[in-house]
């Protein structure tokens, strides 16, 4: 399983997540149903890291057709998928 860091996500015009990014890596973009799918199969993991190396990882949360992702609430909002920059 590949750790892959995320550093800017897609969103739709309601600010719901639908891809996540990193520039220069050939899996950017991934679309937000494929990265559930490789979350939930343990084929590869998603993850937010902010400029003090504080890492977050990406999980699905939900059920059935309303799964989405998200990080774990924690001090730092700059590890925070809605705060990262449009991709």
């Amino acid at each position: 399983m590949a750790d892959r860091r995320v550093t800017a996500t897609g969103k739709d015009k309601d600010g719901d997540i639908t891809k996540l990014c990193k520039t220069g890596e050939w899996w950017s973009p991934v679309g937000k149903a494929t990265a559930i799918n490789e979350i939930e199969q343990g084929t590869h993991s998603y993850y937010v890291q902010d400029g003090s190396g504080n890492r977050a990882d990406i999980h699905v949360v939900g059920s059935g057709t309303s799964k989405y992702l998200r990080t774990n609430a924690d001090a730092s909002s700059s590890n925070n998928l809605d705060n990262l920059p449009d991709c």
